[in-house]
């Protein structure tokens, strides 16, 4: 993992991490040995001259990648103020340079993969982990490095390799969150952090690009790469023009009227994406299911190189990116030529522009290419014998007037918003991305999310000329983490009162739901308000409120706020007859609640006082008398979450009404109202599994639920001031741990009414009338004001592609084995796995499903399935060797369980197993589950 350096560089500096690292993204197509779920061979020992020699090489190699890194990154620093000539010239090289710093990561993770070069690969993490001469955020330069070696050394199926990976894997990790961090500190113009594994100082990124041009300078990396620098004229955004026009019939398409293809020609608010450099083997297949969600058609042009190779005899042998190619071409994609090697074309001789196009093309055609002949010159570097060259192939060239430069911006936000400025400013275009970067499949969804909110239509070329959808497609919800600013929420649970009885679950309550805002949700720690017990005085209460939530400068338009209450709630009915609910603070007294205790009309003045565009209150009590109510929220449309983005929402759900107890006894130590809330906001309220819960799924689930199974009938609806906005809770992917018997399931008790609840919220939800949608459910409840209300939710199920929709597959399958529900769990996981047949996590979980209920042959196939995946999953050898073992086979037993006490030598069954296998006997047998 990440360690702190052991020593600090001469010099005083203050090192950060920063997620340049992304310039680095790679194009390496990994492959590994057919794998077994055998103990893997140890590798092969090496001699002390060769760990030497291979470790000096790793080092030479790594010391020119980051030189290289540095490099780009002075280069590209200020680029945007250059003159436009310039401007393009430095582009052009910085392009270059960045994918020869491509080939340089896929020579050192060659390099570092070699079997003998086990102890120089260890020697290599750990200089890249803590190497003293390094700044901070030099380190992030080689992320996709340690990703190349995470999977590659899981591939090798060698214990010590996979060590190793699992070792790659944490310094992954590490750096993820330090790139996430820095893109909030970019945002919030350069803050601070600290992470985990490593020291880390607060470092503007300003002063280690300051510290970079210490070393280097524009102008010398300018010099120092003079060779390789294009023409000015070749680097002309314009069409370029010949003597002699091409005769019209010798291009595919057609007719044309010009040698090149811009974006100034299509409609107004109208674009054309491109993808250039791929495919690649992962995140091709990741911005496909974007495009497939925004319903966009795309032109991919790919590398030669990158579909495979031509033999000698001029015949294609196709690689593994031609599979690629062809899911582009099955998701009616289009898939073009962007030579074969990427190579500066403007300084080729002819011969080869022809044999490097000609070579592409005959890959393009055997992955089934059809239809326009279209070609990009790398860099856009070209001149007029080059495009003859490719005008004679029968190909016309696609240029572009909008560069996202996802190459060398870090940043998805920064990217996307860059599209988006130069579209705004020229109202049409052809957009320039690569599908090799996975900070482009980050920024995607940003960019086509606004486009369609605003109306703009996408693009193809057929026949010689640009296609234009005729419907504008509906945005799909926002991308994740877009919802909402920031989060803040007020948390009240009260046991201990002064006056009224006490209670036994409420303080368990609020701590729980605390737990769920800032564990599942995302809500910052400092953003979470828990008032329990002595705490939850009604001038603590009123203060969190307005002090808090009433500041404008701490609570934004675009934020969220929640509050949660779970203690004793009052009515008092006046002489007017008309009722006043309260929610008691702990040092209320009986007998003057208007004056001890918050009533609803202030809680309601609060809700219309906060600046966020979104509250969303939960009373876990029972009394009525909001008084001042109004109807629910507007119906949801196909555009619901960002026209939801634009309303304002004040919502309230309560317990139960003023005649009613709250059934303070549910599993788990919460009140059954809290308990069946918290089983719905893990995933159990999201009805038509969009990701998103909005106030009224929540409603729609919980509310029959609990009235089904307790004497209390929850109530939902909108507060004064509310716009039919409503509150929403985005669902994280989860990272769970693989199932194994260390993971806690619900008691008997639990478990049935986990079943109960979902049969009565399920039994509560009617079809809507006709005529109301389709996909949509009719949930009778109580409103604020003690009346019945017909409340509307969708159940339209929503694509998120297969790549999410498997996790929350697995998810689900995760949340029904722990309430012993096997044949519902068994198929969330075989789903999960038709819908990502690689996925190790699933397959080992499937496995265990099957343990519990006794198949324990069947269990051991899916165990070996999961570490045939992916190897480094200690859990499933675990796993895998008490299959074996149930099943007779104690040989297999052994051998899988010496692979996992190698992988997890702290976990707490070593002592069990390490027992049995010095001793095999029935007194040291490990027991079954």
């Amino acid at each position: 993992m990440l360690r702190p350096p052991t020593a600090r560089p001469p010099a005083p500096r203050r090192p950060t991490w920063r997620s340049v690292a992304s310039l680095l993204a790679a194009t390496l197509w990994l492959t590994g040995c057919q794998k077994s779920a055998e103990v893997p061979a140890a590798l092969p020992a090496a001699s002390a001259q060769q760990d030497a020699t291979a470790t000096a090489q790793l080092r030479g190699q790594a010391d020119a990648l980051l030189s290289l890194h540095r490099q780009i990154i002075v280069l590209m620093d200020g680029e945007a103020a250059l003159a436009p000539a310039q401007r393009r010239e430095v582009q052009a090289l910085g392009q270059q340079l960045f994918h020869e710093l491509l080939q340089r990561q896929q020579a050192l993770a060659e390099a570092a993969l070699k079997p003998e070069a086990l102890e120089a690969t260890a020697a290599l993490l750990t200089r890249i982990e803590s190497e003293p001469s390094w700044f901070d955020a030099d380190r992030l330069a080689f992320k996709e490095v340690l990703e190349q070696l995470a999977t590659g050394l899981r591939a090798a199926q060698t214990l010590d390799g996979i060590k190793l990976a699992r070792r790659a894997q944490e310094d992954i990790d590490t750096l993820g969150e330090v790139q996430k961090a820095y893109e909030q500190e970019l945002k919030e113009v350069f803050g601070g952090f600290a992470k985990r594994s490593i020291e880390l100082k607060r470092e503007k990124w300003s002063d280690y690009v300051a510290k970079l041009k210490a070393l280097h300078t524009r102008e010398a990396v300018l010099q120092q790469h003079s060779a390789q620098r294009p023409a000015a004229a070749d680097l002309a955004p314009e069409p370029l023009t010949a003597s002699a026009p091409s005769p019209s019939n010798g291009l595919r398409g057609g007719a044309v009227k010009e040698r090149e293809v811009f974006g100034d020609k299509l409609p107004p608010k109208t674009v054309l994406l491109t993808f250039d450099d791929g495919p690649h083997a992962r995140y091709t297949d990741e911005i496909l299911d974007i495009l497939k969600r925004y319903q966009a058609p795309a032109v991919f042009f790919q590398l030669g190189q990158n579909l495979g190779k031509v033999g000698a005899d001029g015949r294609p042998v196709p690689g593994q990116g031609s599979a690629v190619a062809k899911r582009v071409l099955a998701a009616g994609h289009q898939i073009a030529n962007h030579s074969f090697t990427h190579g500066l074309m403007s300084k080729f001789e002819l011969v080869k522009v022809k044999e490097e196009a000609a070579n592409t093309e005959a890959l393009l055609d055997a992955a089934g290419r059809n239809g326009d002949g279209l070609f990009r010159f790398p860099y856009g570097a070209r001149n007029s014998g080059a495009l003859s060259t490719i005008e004679a192939l029968k190909l016309r060239s696609m240029m572009w007037n909008v560069d996202s430069l996802d190459w060398s911006d870090p940043i998805p936000k920064s990217i996307a918003a860059r599209v988006l400025g130069e579209l705004d400013k020229q109202q049409r275009g052809i957009v320039l991305f690569h599908d090799i970067h996975a900070r482009t499949v980050q920024a995607l969804p940003l960019v086509l999310d606004q486009l369609a909110a605003d109306g703009w239509r996408f693009a193809s070329w057929k026949d010689g000329q640009f296609v234009v959808a005729g419907d504008r497609p509906a945005p799909p919800p926002p991308a994740p983490g877009e919802l909402y600013r920031e989060s803040h929420a007020l948390v009240i649970g009260i046991n201990g009162y002064t006056a009224w009885p006490k209670l036994a679950h409420a303080v368990r309550d609020a701590q729980a739901m605390r737990e769920a805002l800032v564990a599942r949700f995302g809500f910052r720690p400092d953003n979470v308000t828990l008032l329990t017990d002595a705490e939850a005085t009604r001038a603590n209460i009123l203060k969190a409120l307005n002090e808090r939530f009433g500041d404008a400068k701490r609570v934004k338009r675009d934020d969220r706020v929640f509050v949660f209450f779970a203690g004793h709630g009052s009515t008092r009915r006046l002489p007017s007859g008309r009722e006043v609910g309260y929610i008691v603070p702990v040092d209320a007294g009986l007998n003057d609640l208007q004056t001890d205790a918050i009533a609803m009309p202030q809680l309601q003045e609060v809700a219309e006082a906060i600046t966020a565009k979104h509250a969303l209150f939960i009373i876990d009590a029972c009394y009525s008398g909001l008084g001042l109510t109004r109807a629910g929220s507007v119906a949801a449309d196909s555009n619901f979450a960002r026209t939801n983005a634009r309303r304002i929402g004040r919502q309230m759900m309560t317990a139960g009404g003023a005649d009613q107890q709250v059934a303070d006894d549910g599993p788990g130590g919460h009140s059954v109202f809290t308990w069946t809330l918290l089983q719905a906001l893990n995933g159990k309220a999201d009805l038509n599994g969009d990701g998103l819960i909005t106030a009224t799924e929540l409603a729609a689930y919980v509310a029959p639920a609990v009235a089904a199974i307790a004497r209390q009938t929850p109530a939902f609806g909108s507060l004064p001031g509310s716009e039919g906005g409503e509150f929403v809770f985005e669902l994280p992917l989860l990272s769970e741990p693989a199932l194994s018997g260390a993971v806690a399931q619900l008691d008997d008790q639990a478990s049935q009414l986990a079943a109960k609840l979902d049969e009565a919220s399920t039994a509560g939800r009617q079809a809507s009338p006709a005529g109301s949608g389709s996909g949509a459910v009719q949930v009778t409840i109580k409103g604020l004001d003690g009346k019945d209300q017909a409340l509307a939710a969708t159940t339209a199920r929503v694509d998120p592609g297969a790549r999410v929709a498997a996790q929350r597959a697995n998810d689900r399958g995760l949340q029904l084995y722990r309430e012993r529900r096997y044949d519902e769990a068994q198929a969330a996981f075989k789903e999960s796995l038709q819908l990502q047949p690689q996925f190790a996590l699933a397959a080992n979980n499937l496995g265990f499903v099957l343990y519990r209920r006794g198949q324990f042959a069947e269990a051991a196939g899916w165990f070996e399935r999961a570490v045939e995946m992916d190897a480094s999953r200690s859990l499933a050898w675990l796993n895998l060797g008490d299959a074996r073992l149930q099943a007779g086979d104690e040989a297999k037993a052994q051998a899988a369980y010496k692979t996992f006490l190698a992988l997890a030598p702290k976990h707490a069954r070593v002592a069990e197993l390490q027992a049995w296998m010095a001793n095999p006997s029935d007194a040291t047998r490990p027991k079954a589950l």
